[in-house]
């Protein structure tokens, strides 16, 4: 019997385990990168917006957040941060880089109303 045990015998690897890791690191990169995608896609509401939404009664249709999401998307291509989307009588406050719907208000808290921190704006008729 000799001293030396050869690895590959015992556990048969193909590859090297440093290509295991890159491949798994590649996976996880792509799964980022898809869930970013994902992510850019979707239009969130924060907290503050959905009770806002709720105690103004606004409700929007599948319709009417396609269309408020082109907006966003308008927007982000612009290079907009903040924006004032105005659909019908509903203003929203997006923060467009995260997609996320910040505060809503109707038609009556719209009137006489200053908007501020906002760098655009995007009237969806």
């Amino acid at each position: 019997m000799s001293g030396t045990i050869k690895i590959g015998h015992l556990f048969p690897v193909k590859g090297s385990p440093l290509q295991a890791t890159k491949t798994a690191a590649a996976r996880g990169a792509q799964s980022t990168e898809f869930r970013d995608m994902l992510d850019a896609k979707v239009l969130k509401f924060s907290h503050h917006a959905e009770i806002r939404m709720q105690q103004r009664g606004i409700k929007l249709q599948p319709e009417s957040l396609t269309k408020i999401m082109n907006a966003v998307e308008d927007a982000a291509s612009k290079g907009a941060k903040d924006s004032l989307i105005v659909f019908r009588d509903i203003a929203m406050i997006v923060n467009v880089p995260s997609r996320t719907v910040v505060t809503a208000l109707d038609g009556g808290q719209m009137q006489s109303n200053v908007f501020t921190q906002i760098d655009s704006a995007v009237i969806i008729s």
